[in-house]
């Protein structure tokens, strides 16, 4: 038997003010839901329309028209109702409710009498359902719906979204378990993942047998999307004139046998977040070792060193073992996103943080870099070189943008960019039975129930620029326990913020400073009523260095399981405290890397740093970074919203030798003196238009 699942926190009793993550679940409330909204009502000057609101318009006969934009437009508007479940759990807003409340009013109206939701097919082909599953993307839009309708029926504890999903998942699982769809999958995974979480809301094992079901049939014989083409009843929406690729989707054999990432990036690791899931509620030890052995390969063969993955343009999909171009590449943002989803379900399968190494590298980074510093533009891919001026049509460049764009046609990066800063708590903090696991070094306020009695918790970091952190830990009496069983979601949530805002103030008064010896001496420390027993879990990064740790001013001997710092006992008003060295480092990528050969990046924790024009100036690639000298950390509040830059002595290649005009000539490269400077990644683009590049030349 797997060992007991860990469960992200409830987003209603956490709150992220973290100086660098809190800014972006800000920007999500402030900045992004509205935008969005306008984007999905074509409201945006300049922008690409997106057609969403007015598709589900004409689907429930408010109007007149015909069904324009992809085939999974609709859901632009599930990620969005999504982000807002999640922005309401933290900062409940009633007019932003109401909206979404509409919204769902909307969507229920183009809801067909049998359950059926999909405004192309609705729109476009009425009655004929199911013919396309190979690009249609039905089943991936149903996913969504679903994923949002759980999300907000979590938060705000309103069923009727989540009976709109369950009468479309039931019409899903009566269809798919006919002679007509006995081999049937979806061409683009994404119900499998959704029908977990609808199970896992409503105790129906029926959408956990139907998720089960498609995962065990992909890849056997005969391949249902190579045949589904053949059929007279198939409905062309995509005119792609090429045969099927059985890998582009995961089918070219069974997934316990697949040992190698391959095809559409996203649709992968979707998959393999609903494997995960299955692994644990089946019991499948073999399914779980295949998540396994597809991660190891991701992560040490086909993934950039930001986190992104998929190289390739063309299918936006995997290739082969280190081919991972730095100027063509796709590393789609909703691919990132769907790693950092399968990374977080593995550690909460398995207990082992070193997953959550690599979930932090997708979010901080190649995530991060999908959204604007304002929220208003977005990236879809995520190249790590770009020259502007080769970003041309008609290329194997045509897919890298320079700046961020306001919207897509095909919009899907930027909900779900939202719906994951939004959700950002549920990757932070699991808990367990025993007590809570920190997975994230963010600044938050959380309670949650510990092996006997509840906690109050504080945690202070100067993350990611420095490796310090302080847990304060607030026991709470049987007495005072945080909520009655008989609460509502709303009063649950505001009983939780009224005491995690009593806590801060009690710590803050006994200013408590790091190192300091704390004496235990209110007059409630002696009170067994006051002590909670239970585990502290904190994530210790691959790259934390000289760890040390202490509590409540005595240094202790650090115990670490599976990648966590175990404090195991009990708790009254205790203060953990902990430090890392981090210090920006020169790495360099495997020499079958044939792009990054005699290159080098710079590095400092989970943050991949990157050169820009705007510092350095044009020709990027004539800049030599000069491995010998020391890498200069600065940081500087006045440079994209405060962050640390990355200074170091490099060579410039004289170009001034070449303006005869010669295209080649035997002449030898001569160098001149050159500081680099370095930014984060995920912030390039913020600052103007311009080359970048995460490899440079090394001497």
């Amino acid at each position: 038997m797997l060992s007991q699942k860990l469960k992200p926190i409830d987003l209603k009793t956490i709150k992220v003010h973290d100086p660098f993550w809190g800014k972006y679940t800000t920007l999500v409330t402030k900045e992004i839901i509205p935008y969005q909204w306008k984007a999905l009502n074509d409201d945006v000057e300049d922008a690409e329309p997106s057609h969403c609101i007015s598709n589900f318009e004409i689907a429930a006969g408010l109007k007149n028209g015909e069904f324009q934009g992809w085939v999974f437009q609709d859901t632009d508007l599930a990620k969005w109702l999504e982000a807002v479940a999640y922005s309401l759990s933290y900062e409940p807003n009633p007019d932003l409710e109401k909206r979404a409340d509409e919204a769902i009013d909307l969507i229920g109206k183009a809801q067909e009498e049998n359950g059926y939701l999909n405004t192309h097919f609705s729109i476009l082909y009425p009655g004929q359902q199911f013919c396309n599953l190979k690009e249609g993307h039905e089943l991936y839009t149903s996913g969504h719906m679903i994923e949002a309708a759980v999300a907000y029926y979590k938060v705000t504890g309103k069923d009727k979204f989540l009976n709109i999903v369950r009468k479309n998942a039931d019409l899903i699982c009566q269809v798919f378990n006919t002679e007509r769809y006995k081999n049937a999958i979806p061409g683009h995974e994404e119900i499998e993942l959704a029908l977990m979480k609808l199970y896992d809301v409503t105790g129906d094992k029926k959408y956990a047998d139907m998720a089960k079901a498609f995962v065990d049939r992909r890849g056997t014989r005969p391949n249902y999307l190579s045949e589904e083409s053949k059929k007279d009843w198939f409905i062309d929406v995509w005119h792609d004139p090429n045969p099927y690729v059985e890998a582009y989707g995961q089918s070219h054999m069974p997934v316990r046998e697949q040992k190698t990432a391959e095809g559409h990036a996203v649709r992968a690791v979707y998959l393999y977040s609903a494997m995960a899931d299955l692994a644990y509620e089946y019991d499948d030890k073999n399914l779980l070792e295949a998540c396994d052995n597809l991660y190891q390969n991701i992560i040490n063969k086909r993934m950039y060193i930001t986190g992104g993955i998929g190289s390739s343009g063309m299918m936006e999909r995997f290739t082969t073992d280190y081919d991972l171009p730095n100027d063509s590449n796709y590393s789609e943002s909703c691919a990132s996103i769907g790693l950092a989803m399968f990374c977080r379900r593995m550690t909460q399968i398995t207990g082992d943080a070193s997953y959550l190494d690599t979930m932090e590298l997708a979010l901080v980074n190649t995530v991060l870099a999908g959204i604007a510093m304002d929220g208003k533009s977005f990236f879809y891919v995520n190249p790590l070189e770009v020259w502007p001026d080769n970003c041309m049509e008609a290329t194997s460049m045509a897919h890298v943008k320079a700046t961020r764009q306001k919207w897509f046609g095909c919009a899907c990066c930027p909900p779900n960019i939202a719906r994951t800063l939004a959700s950002l708590g549920e990757y932070i903090c699991f808990t367990d039975e025993e007590g809570f696991f920190l997975n994230l070094h963010a600044e938050t306020e959380f309670c949650c129930d510990m092996k006997s009695g509840q906690a109050a918790v504080r945690v202070e970091t100067e993350f990611p620029w420095k490796g310090q952190a302080r847990i304060c830990i607030d026991a709470i009496s049987d007495a005072e326990t945080i909520y009655e069983n008989n609460e509502t979601l709303a009063e649950k949530n505001a009983t939780m913020q009224e005491r995690m805002q009593t806590t801060s103030e009690n710590l803050a008064m006994e200013n408590i400073q790091p190192n300091e010896q704390k004496t235990k001496a209110s007059a409630h420390d002696n009170n067994e009523n006051y002590m909670t027993e239970g585990k502290v879990r904190v994530r210790v990064p691959a790259y934390a260095q000289n760890l040390c740790v202490t509590m409540n001013g005595q240094k202790i001997a650090p115990v670490i399981e599976k990648g966590y710092l175990t404090i195991e006992g009990k708790f009254s008003k205790d203060v953990i405290d902990i430090s890392f060295d981090m210090p920006a480092q020169v790495v360099y990528a495997n020499p079958n890397v044939r792009a990054d050969v005699g290159k080098v990046a710079v590095v400092k924790g989970p943050i991949v740093y990157c050169l820009e024009e705007t510092d350095n100036g044009s020709n990027l690639s004539n800049l030599c970074l000069d491995v010998s000298e020391p890498l200069r950390e600065e940081y500087r509040e006045d440079i994209l919203g405060g962050v640390t830059i990355i200074k170091a002595k490099g060579r410039r290649i004289e170009t001034a030798a070449w303006n005869d005009g010669r295209l080649y000539a035997p002449r030898p490269v001569s160098f001149k003196a050159a500081e680099l400077t370095f930014v984060p990644y995920c912030n390039w683009g913020n600052r103007g238009y311009g080359e970048m590049s995460v490899w440079v030349r090394s001497i």
